[in-house]
């Protein structure tokens, strides 16, 4: 199922804990600025390499933005590996195995009104395949070294979406303890 065309999918509203505490249509979630469960994921290939999509100019909000690998949100009763890896082979065409790293809360408020306020599980996994990204969700890939990634936030910050510059903070101080 195509993110795009599931607008009226529901979201899992959660609070500080990410207890559940019930459903809400995701439009309206974003149009509210209600707290509800999200997952990212980031894949690297084995040169240590981000594998980066540029999100679709027909998506809800950050169109046109560089972003990780993929995210969403959680269906109801779905687990948030499952998830992962739903949107994984969903937006990218690929799988690989996955491991949350970690995961935090977060709120952006966008041009076109609409509020991202997510608990955002954060999922790294490690592949060489190439993606087959499906057109409405992925205008673009690209794979990109970190310090060259992390040098272009700095000059280009407006290119990329607010919770992949959120998650590459703590990727980076991760990687800086543990080499993935």
């Amino acid at each position: 199922m195509i993110e795009q065309q599931t607008a009226d999918e529901s979201v899992v509203l959660v609070d500080v804990n990410d207890v559940a505490l019930g459903t809400m249509e995701k439009m309206e979630a974003h149009v509210t600025g209600t707290l509800h469960r999200a997952i990212s994921v980031f894949v690297f290939n084995s040169s240590g390499d981000f594998l980066l999509q540029q999100r679709a100019a027909e998506k809800y909000h950050s169109a046109g933005k560089w972003s990780n690998t993929c995210c969403s949100h959680p269906r109801s009763g779905e687990l948030n590996m499952d998830a992962a890896r739903r949107r994984l082979r969903e937006e990218m065409g690929m799988e690989c195995a996955l491991e949350e790293w970690f995961n935090f809360v977060y709120r952006a408020e966008f041009d076109n009104g609409l509020i991202e306020h997510e608990y955002d599980h954060v999922f790294v996994g490690k592949c060489d395949e190439l993606p087959k990204p499906n057109p409405q969700e992925v205008a673009a890939f690209r794979y990109i070294g970190r310090e060259t990634l992390n040098a272009d936030i700095e000059q280009n910050s407006d290119n990329y979406t607010e919770w992949f510059k959120i998650c590459l903070k703590e990727i980076n101080q991760q990687q800086n303890a543990d080499s993935l």
